[in-house]
């Protein structure tokens, strides 16, 4: 495996010679009202012919920026922005140079197309060492639970069901999670900086939900104008209320619903515990007293006044406001198996593919390709890749036998899901930790006449969240050497 293949950054360096490797790595979280960074060590360990992260460090937290606006509040100040990554970098004591890998999350308003474009360009150094993720409300809230530790909490504890509840700047995320795993995800316009104003209490920003809830308490705001201690908390009472309708797991009203930006949640079980992320979790726990000219202080308090109706314990979250950013990302690195079919052989290398990676029953006798297909399309959704433009990989567990009807049906289940990514020009991409690739990959190129690209390989594991890069063939093996991406979040290890 040479140097570019395996995509580290330090010249000389022979990695699949060295049983150890430390790696520097840094998250960085650009967000509509905060932004922040994490630098961190991540040391691995070679295991057969993966490395796995079994210690993270955290080197340095940022401070946290309100993220800088021009133009009326819309486009995201890229200098001002870019002069804080700088400063963090220093205080760090970091070169760029010396940063192996990274997490460059994006969400809300620095997900438009300038914003995206001018902030990439902040990091176009780091291009191919990080992995730049678009989270729309749904990854958003399935990160979130994630980086608060609700998704390894449902995992460690028997048969608890965990609601994490996400409130940031704009919207509150909420996810249901049981088994390690996010069972499902909504969002509400509910946030911290719907409303802001300066030292004065004089109004300095109005998202159009902020304007609603003023509406509802009988207010009609505007910029330039005072907002006084009881106006804010009437406000905030209208906010909460609403929060309550989507945590309670009750029927909403039409108004609560017509403040939904995803389905409403579905889940009527019973929650045994919930965690607190997002920045106003940091006034629900009381680690933060301070005061940043929006509503999180006023919001934290009302939160704490009505936890008791939920029902469920109180739990600490391993991340508050760095919920998301805290999963930077690791390398691991594993060479396929030879039973892999890539065609033709010249669509590798390709870089920076996500990975969906759905609940699939393969070891049931008969496969059904409908439900293959609605089983990637919940994976895809879950995700907020539904409408990707760029290629994504299925990761799964073969499970049962290889016969031609259970591969016809997994075939054809996969190719209804994955139509639009391959009407896009995108190879189909199928990574399973089972020894298939090839069988798979010559039943969709001769029993389908799948015209496309195909690129099924094998003998590697893959999970939600992993990035790969995927090698040139090498001509020794008939292998590929494959670069797997993690977010990497707080207490991850190879155990995770």
């Amino acid at each position: 495996m040479t140097k570019e293949q395996a995509g580290f950054s330090a010249a000389g360096r022979h990695i699949t010679e060295e049983d150890e490797i430390q790696l520097t790595s840094v998250g960085v979280d650009i967000g509509s009202s905060t932004s922040h960074l994490v630098f961190s060590k991540l040391e691995l360990e070679r295991q057969n012919t993966r490395y796995v992260i079994v210690r993270r460090t955290v080197l340095r937290e940022s401070e946290i920026l309100l993220t800088p606006y021009v133009d009326g509040g819309t486009t995201i100040d890229a200098e001002a922005l870019g002069k804080f990554i700088d400063r963090q970098y220093d205080e760090a004591k970091l070169q760029r140079s010396a940063v192996d890998t990274g997490a460059l999350i994006l969400t809300g308003v620095a997900v438009r197309r300038s914003n995206a474009r001018a902030i990439g360009e902040l990091f176009a150094r780091e291009a191919g060492k990080f992995v730049a993720v678009s989270a729309g409300d749904g990854l958003e809230a399935t990160m979130a639970a994630h980086g608060s530790g609700a998704v390894g909490q449902s995992g460690r504890a028997r048969a608890a069901t965990v609601m994490n509840i996400d409130i940031g700047g704009g919207t509150s995320k909420v996810a249901i999670c049981e088994a390690g795993k996010v069972l499902e995800v909504t969002a509400i316009d509910v946030g911290a900086r719907l409303l802001a104003t300066d030292e004065n209490n004089v109004i300095t920003r109005i998202e159009d939900a902020g304007r609603f809830f003023a509406k509802k308490a009988g207010l009609d705001v505007h910029l330039g104008e005072l907002l006084s201690d009881s106006e804010m908390e009437t406000i905030a009472d209208y906010m909460i209320d609403k929060l309550v309708e989507v945590v309670l797991l009750q029927d909403m009203s039409d108004e609560g619903k017509s403040l939904l930006r995803l389905p409403p949640l579905e889940y009527r079980g019973k929650i045994d515990s919930v965690i607190f992320s997002g920045g106003v979790s940091e006034f629900i726990y009381g680690h933060e007293q301070r005061s940043f000219g929006d509503m999180g202080p006023v919001l934290g308090r009302k939160i704490r006044t009505r936890i008791g109706e939920l029902g469920a314990m109180l739990m600490v979250p391993d991340a508050g406001i760095r919920a998301t950013v805290i999963g930077a990302s690791q390398y691991t690195i594993q060479v396929s198996g030879s039973t892999i079919f890539i065609a033709p052989e010249d669509i590798v290398p390709i870089r920076n593919i996500p990975v969906v990676a759905p609940e699939f029953n393969l070891e049931a006798d008969e496969l059904d390709p409908d439900v293959i297909a609605q089983a990637v399309q919940v994976g895809l959704a879950r995700l907020g890749l539904l409408d990707s433009d760029d290629p994504i990989a299925v990761g799964f567990h073969w499970g049962g036998s290889a016969t031609f009807w259970r591969l016809e049906a997994f075939c054809k289940g996969l190719l209804q899901a994955m139509a639009p990514t391959l009407a896009k020009g995108h190879p189909l991409v199928l990574v399973s930790d089972s020894d298939v690739g090839g069988l798979i990959g010559l039943h969709l190129r001769e029993e389908l006449q799948v015209a496309e690209p195909v690129v099924s390989i094998d003998g590697i594991d893959l999970r939600e969240f992993d990035y790969i890069d995927i090698g040139e063939m090498l001509p020794s093996s008939g292998s590929v050497p494959v670069v797997i991406k993690s977010l990497v979040f707080p207490g991850s290890t190879s155990g995770e």
